[in-house]
């Protein structure tokens, strides 16, 4: 009997292996992992990735090998590195963050990229639509939409009631901040607030941007969700006590470290979407099929520390309705 009349003899009985990756048991997958901030300002996040790949049963170094490229906060860097893992041959690349998915894409057209948290992967060009992804790009949205950055502008307004001028601080590399300036902006009209853009090249700017806010009068700052902030987010905390600045953050990670509040997905919880994507890659789909999926629940944190510091006493229907007060 041949391989093709055991299979359909094991078949009729129910036994016959049905999936490739089965049939691949024992292979060591070779994934990228191409990430534009520093390992450890996304540590937290990385190891809840790990962690949900395990529960897959994706364990690295056994069944799953990793190759870490970080840019460290440098962008310019991405293409070198991406170039790198496609020059691994690797079977996936990870991409958390639209400048890495963008990065990978422009390096390979063959090899899998699962993107994480790109605010819209539609208008950046990574994905044709969020339903039929086309092309060997797929994976999760870090937003459900643009009129998330109106509901910042509007809780930053309820704690500092005073406000009238906003500053929106962006990333010039940013490809989706003017984006969320527009949408900034509609919501600014709505709460009788004055927004004002203010691009910066790098931390080395950050004083004289503040500088800048100081001059322009800013009542109140709201940072883009860049990866140069996520680094570099104790320095701008800092600054913004310094400058007296009730500020509005995209990362809870910039709250802990001493901002006054977020709004925003929790990326340690919603990373584990990510993983299914690598399961099922890893298992045969295509990119092409896999609908890119936006997240439902975004999280409220506001720091009472910080509060106390610029002298803002947070209204208690503001308090009950975050999901995390530090103290």
């Amino acid at each position: 009997m041949n391989r093709r009349d055991t299979v359909l003899a094991l078949a009729a009985l129910g036994l016959a292996p049905v999936t490739t990756h089965a049939q691949q048991a024992g292979r060591v997958y070779r994934i990228g992992y191409l990430s534009t901030p520093t390992r450890k300002s996304v540590e937290r996040v990385l190891e809840s990735f790990l962690a949900a790949l395990r529960k897959l049963g994706w364990v690295e170094g056994k069944n799953l090998l990793i190759e870490y490229r970080w840019a460290d906060g440098s962008i310019e860097r991405l293409p070198g590195l991406a170039a790198e893992l496609v020059k691994l041959k690797v079977d996936l690349i990870v991409a958390p963050a639209e400048t890495a998915a963008r990065a990978a894409k422009n390096a390979t057209g063959s090899i899998p990229v699962l993107m994480i948290f790109p605010i819209d992967p539609v208008a950046s060009g990574l994905v044709a639509s969020l339903r039929r992804p086309g092309g060997n790009v797929t994976g999760t949205s870090g937003s459900a939409g643009y009129e998330i950055i109106g509901k910042q502008l509007q809780l930053l307004k309820e704690i500092a009631p005073q406000t009238s001028r906003v500053t929106f601080l962006w990333d010039t590399a940013s490809t989706a901040a003017h984006l969320h300036l527009k949408e900034l902006e509609i919501a600014g009209r709505a709460l009788r607030i004055q927004v004002h853009s203010l691009k910066v090249r790098g931390p080395e700017e950050f004083e004289s941007a503040f500088v800048a806010m100081a001059r322009d009068r800013a009542d109140a700052l709201l940072v883009s969700r860049d990866a140069m902030f996520l680094v570099n987010r104790r320095t701008v905390a800092e600054l913004a006590l310094k400058s007296r600045l009730p500020t509005m953050f995209n990362h809870s990670e910039s709250v802990e470290d001493g901002g006054l509040a977020s709004y925003a997905v929790n990326m340690s919880a919603f990373i584990g979407q990510a993983a299914n994507y690598v399961d099922k890659i890893l298992k045969g789909a295509k990119p092409a099929d896999l609908p890119v999926e936006q997240p439902t629940t975004f999280e409220f944190i506001v720091n009472l520390k910080t509060a106390k510091a610029l002298g803002i006493r947070i209204p208690e229907t503001i308090l009950l309705r975050a999901d995390r007060v530090i103290e």
